[in-house]
């Protein structure tokens, strides 16, 4: 008997067939790769300690972090908005490359290239505090007595991704994540990712990087 992601996998085949090929025609060339770091929690192996970080390789990263507790405290679409526009302004602030994301309720997978300007932790503690700043006070409504105290949790994931196979598996499964979770029936029905971009050429809540071009990050490649 079929099951629900049987069918749901599916229906998304064909559109899954052509998005494939547009990331593959997206950044032509394959990364330099010597490590891959590893975490649990989207069906990858954890030979190594998931925690560790490998910069300065040339490759993707391909991050995953929650709200605190497992929370969905984006769970409303001001708040998915809000990381959206906060995600654009860094992604030119520290000049990295935005090659993949999805916004779900309770967690964020990103796709990026290393930030010119920083390292993947500290760009990614910034984005952290910023939207602390600005979604905690709104949930607590001046209530300080209430449990909203944090909105992250501390640590994050990072993998390493260095073959256009790789990077095509970390894009689909973050286009799919809102399906699997019975967010939405068919990817194109949740804007707060990259899929617009890889399926139809189109813009989307926000400008996709090629992983391949370099930063200039005195220049906005957005404007």
């Amino acid at each position: 008997m079929t099951t629900r992601n049987e069918h749901l996998e599916s229906l998304c085949f064909h559109e899954l067939t052509e998005y494939t090929i547009r990331i593959l025609t997206f950044g032509g060339s394959r990364l330099g790769c010597r490590t891959l770091v590893f975490f649990k929690g989207a069906g990858f192996d954890s030979m190594r300690n998931p925690l560790q970080r490998r910069y300065g390789e040339g490759d993707l990263h391909f991050i995953t972090f929650s709200c605190f507790g497992r929370r969905p405290l984006l769970e409303t679409a001001e708040a998915r908005n809000c990381f959206v526009r906060e995600l654009d302004e860094m992604r030119t602030q520290y000049a990295f490359r935005l090659v993949g994301y999805v916004v779900m309720p309770e967690h964020v997978h990103l796709l990026i290239t290393e930030p010119g300007k920083s390292n993947p932790s500290k760009t990614l503690q910034v984005l952290k505090q910023r939207i602390s700043r600005k979604l905690l006070p709104r949930r607590r409504g001046g209530d300080t007595s209430t449990d909203e105290r944090h909105f992250w949790q501390r640590r994050f994931y990072d993998f390493n991704v260095c073959s256009g196979k790789k990077i095509t598996e970390k894009l689909e499964y973050m286009q799919l994540n809102p399906v699997k979770r019975n967010l939405v029936v068919h990817p194109r029905d949740w804007p707060w990712s990259s899929w617009s971009r890889y399926a139809n050429g189109e813009r989307g809540l926000i400008a996709i990087d090629r992983w391949d071009e370099p930063v200039e990050w005195n220049l906005n490649p957005h404007p």
